[in-house]
């Protein structure tokens, strides 16, 4: 589903009555810091993920 224009400022108009403009700068760094934080963790499991899979190779062959 691709979103235009009109649809993406319908939604910020909804974002900006529910929460007050306080409160979006706030609402917007948090968001971010989740983001760095589940990238983070994504990047680090699939490294993990990896040494495993090297540890099993080694010990099957």
């Amino acid at each position: 589903m691709r979103l235009n224009w009109p649809e993406i400022l319908v939604i910020l108009a909804v974002i900006l009555l529910l929460f007050g403009g306080r409160k979006l700068p706030g609402l917007a760094r948090s968001l971010g810091a989740s983001a760095k934080e589940f990238q983070k963790g994504m990047e680090k499991g699939s490294e993990e993920g990896l040494e495993e899979d090297v540890k099993k190779e080694n010990t099957e062959g």
